[in-house]
This record gives C-alpha cells, sequence and structure tokens, in this order.
C-alpha cells in the first residue's frame, strides 16, 4: 500500500486553542509539512483546490512549485483540479512546467470540484460542471500527448494545428479522478483507463463501496483488463497512539470543535460523537493494531492500493503532530504494506529524457 498526505489548505484558527495564523504562516506550516512527510517516508503529498473561505488553495500549481524546491523524492499530488472551472490550456501550461521543475514527480488528482463561490467566480452551474469536467479533462489529455491538436468544443474557442509549450517530462502523466458521488467521473475515468480516487472522508463506507463497485463494472465494460483497476481512497481524519484511550482523550477536543464548526453554518455532521466516527467514518483515530485492522476493514471492501491521511496538524501541537505520523510510519505502514501490495506510484520508463 501508498500513503499520501492531502491537505485542502484550509485557515482557520486552531480548534483547541483558537490560535490563528497568518496567510503567510499558513502557507509556510504547508511546505514544511511536506518537507517532514518526505522525511519521514510518505509517498506522496498533495494540494487541494477551492475557491472560497476557509480554503486559501486557490493556487496548487504555485504552491507545489514551493513544495517541488525544497524535496527531492516524494510524489507532488493535486487534491483536485478543478478541471470544470479552468481553462484546459492554461492548465496544461502550468502543469507541464511544474511536471519539469519536479523532476517528473507530478500526478494529477481531477474533479468538477464544489463550493457555491465557483458559480459566481466562475459562472460554472450545477447544470454543465459535469459536462465541463469532460470536456477540459478530453483536451488537457489530448494537449499533453500530442505537439499539435485540432479540437472544437462547447466551454472555450477551437484549436487549429495548435502547440503547446514547454513539452512535459512525464509521457504520459498519471491522471487520477477524484470523486465522491459522481458516476459521471467514474464512468470517465473507467473509459480512458485511469485511476480513480475516492473522497471517503464524509459518510460511511456503503457510498464510496458502491462508486468503487461501479468503477470497476464499467472498467470491464471498456474492455480494461481487471486487474490493471487502481483505485486510491481518502480518510476523514488521522491521529495514532500508543492506546485506543490515548488517542481519543487527544483527538476528542479535535473532533468536537469541528463538528461545532459544522454546526454554526447550518450543516448537521453526519456522526455525532468521536465513538460513532471511529465505528462507522473512514477517521482512523486509535492504536496502531486498531487503525491496521480498520484499513484492511475498507481494503475487503474496495480493493484499493492508495490512501491517503489529512496533513495538517490542526488542534496538535507540533510535536503531537511529528509523533503520530512518526507512528504511522514506524508501526502501521510497515504493516499495511505487507498485507496490501501496491504497485508504483511513479513509471519511471514513461518519463521522457529530452
Amino acid at each position: 500500500m501508498k500513503f499520501l498526505l492531502i491537505t485542502l489548505i484550509t485557515h482557520l484558527p486552531d480548534p483547541v486553542t483558537g490560535r490563528s495564523r497568518s496567510t503567510t504562516e499558513r502557507f509556510r506550516q504547508v511546505v514544511d509539512h511536506a518537507v517532514l512527510a518526505e522525511e519521514l517516508g510518505f509517498d506522496g503529498y498533495g494540494v487541494g483546490e477551492r475557491h472560497e473561505r476557509p480554503f486559501i488553495s486557490s493556487s496548487p500549481p504555485v504552491v507545489l512549485s514551493h513544495i517541488a524546491a525544497r524535496t527531492s523524492t516524494i510524489r507532488l499530488f493535486t487534491a483536485v483540479t478543478t478541471l470544470s472551472l479552468l481553462d484546459p490550456v492554461r492548465a496544461y501550461e502550468d502543469y507541464a512546467t511544474l511536471d519539469h521543475l519536479s523532476g517528473g514527480r507530478l500526478d494529477l488528482i481531477i474533479g468538477k470540484g464544489n463550493g457555491a463561490a465557483q458559480a459566481q467566480l466562475f459562472h460554472v452551474t450545477a447544470e454543465d460542471q459535469w459536462e465541463r469536467n469532460r470536456e477540459g479533462y478530453e483536451l488537457f489529455r489530448r494537449l499533453w500527448r500530442e505537439e499539435r491538436v485540432t479540437w472544437s468544443g462547447r466551454f472555450r474557442p477551437p484549436l487549429v494545428d495548435a502547440e503547446t509549450w514547454p513539452r512535459p517530462l512525464q509521457q504520459p502523466i498519471r491522471i487520477w479522478h477524484g470523486s465522491a458521488t459522481s458516476r459521471e467521473s467514474v464512468d470517465l475515468a473507467a473509459r480512458h483507463g485511469d485511476p480513480l480516487f475516492s473522497a471517503n472522508v464524509t459518510n460511511p463506507i456503503e457510498p464510496y463501496a458502491q462508486l468503487i463497485r461501479h468503477y470497476r463494472e464499467r472498467w470491464a465494460y471498456y474492455g480494461h483488463d481487471p486487474a490493471d483497476a487502481l483505485v486510491g481512497a481518502g480518510s476523514a481524519g488521522y491521529y495514532a497512539a500508543r492506546t485506543s484511550q490515548e488517542a481519543i482523550e487527544t483527538y476528542r477536543p479535535i473532533f468536537d470543535a469541528r463538528n461545532a464548526a459544522w454546526r454554526r453554518t447550518g450543516l448537521r455532521p453526519v456522526f455525532e460523537t468521536l465513538e460513532d466516527a471511529v465505528e462507522r467514518s473512514s477517521i482512523l483515530v486509535g492504536s496502531p493494531a486498531q487503525i491496521i485492522d480498520k484499513v484492511l476493514r475498507y481494503h475487503e471492501r474496495f480493493g484499493h492500493e492508495v490512501i491517503h491521511l489529512p496533513a495538517d496538524s490542526d488542534g496538535l501541537t507540533d510535536r503531537q503532530h511529528r509523533q503520530t505520523l512518526e507512528l504511522f510510519q514506524t508501526e502501521i505502514a510497515p504493516a499495511l504494506r505487507r498485507a496490501i501490495p501496491s504497485r508504483p506510484l511513479h513509471r519511471p520508463s514513461s518519463v521522457a529524457t529530452a
């Protein structure tokens, strides 16, 4: 199994202490966490894309470029690149440039995005976002693979024998399709033989398991070898300690503060108590043995080879954050790597030499 840390770069007061970081401090923290992830041996670090409060992750290629300069081996992920909002030509130029700056360490997770602000900022609506995502991806895919592209679609001006520069380093790049609910995204991934990354963060396991089953069905429908399907899945939270009692005691104020924040926005949390979340959600809180057992139970339903943990330390001290990630890498990750074989995230033979 492979392990990623992912952040959406929320910018909120600490849920336990109430301390607020400046925007500059928050960005520096994200970069520092990526450096720590590489030091501890995580396989990848991802930065999301959102365009409204409380997130400041509106420009993932800029953040990932800075992380690329501070690291040397860890894979860099977008989580997700919202191609429903972006001009595919501009997105291609940004990410082809980042591919070179990172030495071919880039993976993309694409998706339609969500949030009310995107309709106002980008004039993308619930009625057209899926089609925009599909069209944007299919053009982006061609731009990455072809030196000259002739194309026409609904949402941007046509291209006639168009060249885009720089040409990418990786040929081709691996593009995952991120989805929490969308069968359209799943079908697009299966049609093109691309991997799926299930969000797996808000609800109990069943809707995500259904979506992954649908992906595998559509994968076979399009004539791909079932053994080649590749699935990743998220987790709603993480904190490991030597005993379950210590883990619950430390994480409870973080969980309760998060639920209180949801209630202030008028939304009812899906899991009212931490005990319920530990029992029925993808949250990983407990002893190493408990977390290993839970990931293995989810793997029985998903068949996933990649899992992400939240990268942020909200509510934890820097020392607690480092200690729990160290515990993951020393006691949890080795057991899961042995139990769940996985393919490499990178494909060295596909990186261009020119």
